[in-house]
């Protein structure tokens, strides 16, 4: 007998996102059919224990311009609708959903604010942003890290001057008073 994994969904007027929450999956097999029946299986674990979703999606979908991603924690189903609005629910079942769907509140965004998280009327949901060259935060500066920096670095070198300021009169005075005693031994 298999096992259902933790499955999340969210979605947009336009598509539906399903991630599966299985770690170390092997042998995945993902099936989608346009009138919206979305078929996964896969293994995980040592023990290669079986996982199987049957979900009979809300509404019909668009198979070509539907995507998958499978990564080492989570499968990841983008699935374009066929007709662009707003399902009522995931399922076209009626009643309450399976206890190991659950919403992705992660990638949720309600109906009315779906217009409002358009980044200057660009829509980033699409771009794949794992294949940019880009760094982390503290991977390359800016302008305003370096002055920064070149402020500190400022900083630090009048503390240096004052502390070997400071080290030469002890010195001196060490050197005084080691003077004084050796005058007047």
């Amino acid at each position: 007998m298999s096992r259902h994994p933790t499955t999340k969904w969210a979605q947009r007027s336009d598509k539906v996102y399903i991630t599966i929450e299985l770690p170390d999956a092997k042998d995945v097999k993902l099936s989608l059919e346009p009138e919206g029946r979305f078929y996964f299986s896969a293994t995980s674990g040592t023990a290669n224990i079986r996982y199987e979703l049957d979900l009979e999606l809300f509404d019909s979908v668009n198979v070509d311009e539907s995507k998958a991603a499978v990564g080492l924690r989570t499968i990841c189903y983008l699935v374009k609708k066929a007709e662009k609005k707003w399902w009522s629910r995931l399922l076209k079942h009626v009643g309450k959903p399976p206890v190991y769907l659950k919403v992705d509140w992660d990638k949720w965004i309600d109906e009315d604010d779906e217009k409002e998280n358009k980044f200057g009327g660009m829509d980033f949901d699409d771009m794949d942003f794992s294949k940019l060259d880009v760094g982390g935060a503290d991977d390359e500066p800016d302008d305003d890290d370096d002055l920064a920096d070149t402020a500190d670095r400022e900083g630090e070198d009048a503390d240096m001057e004052e502390a070997k300021a400071e080290r030469g009169k002890v010195e001196a005075a060490l050197a005084a008073s080691t003077n004084e005693a050796v005058d007047k031994a």
